[in-house]
């Protein structure tokens, strides 16, 4: 299977990333992630994320599009595959596609997880504070939803017109919103 799980900063999506991963794909490739590890390890790539990344703006799309195709190629995501932050922009998903078009793939699902802006202001503030995360300030975060209505929102659409968009309720426990995405991963499995 290769889905792309999508939706606000602080939805969940690395939560339930994990889940997914471990009943559905064998290759959770999150976007944040490797951006973060690159930060952390001061490589060139994450000085240069690093930049975009405090002012809570999306990094540039071809640092990000090279990052994935090297990645998709690898083996274990030859099997199927999980996005989890990527695309952000239409053209970033028109990049994807041609990726897998070229390799006769396609995306199977996009599963959205919807959750109001209130709820992912105090989660991802709450979360800074219990990781340490420096780059969730407050204004970082408001700054950050901005940038996902603007940019990455009209994804929403784009997915949709190509019949593979599912929408599920992000709100609940952790258990309720996996339940949702299963059953929309086990109706694409079928």
């Amino acid at each position: 299977m290769r889905l792309i799980l999508f939706g606000p900063p602080g939805a969940g999506k690395g939560t339930q990333a994990n889940k997914i991963s471990e009943n559905y794909v064998a290759a959770h490739i999150s976007t944040g992630d490797m951006l973060r590890s690159a930060v952390k390890n001061g490589t060139e790539l994450g000085t240069l994320a690093k930049s975009f990344m405090d002012k809570g703006e999306l990094v540039p799309d071809d640092v990000i599009i090279g990052i994935i195709k090297d990645r998709i190629k690898e083996q274990d995501a030859r099997k199927g595959f999980m996005l989890d932050g990527f695309p952000r922009t239409i053209a970033q998903a028109e990049a994807l596609s041609g990726m897998l078009q070229a390799e006769n793939e396609s995306i199977d699902t996009v599963v959205s997880i919807e959750v109001k802006d209130e709820e992912i202001i105090g989660r991802i503030l709450e979360r800074a504070k219990i990781e340490g995360r420096e780059d969730d300030t407050e204004d970082v975060v408001k700054n950050r939803l901005n940038v996902y209505r603007n940019q990455t929102e009209p994804l929403k659409a784009y997915y949709q017109s190509a019949g593979v968009l599912a929408e599920v309720d992000g709100m609940g426990t952790i258990d309720e919103v996996f339940g949702r995405i299963e059953a929309v991963l086990n109706k694409v499995e079928q």
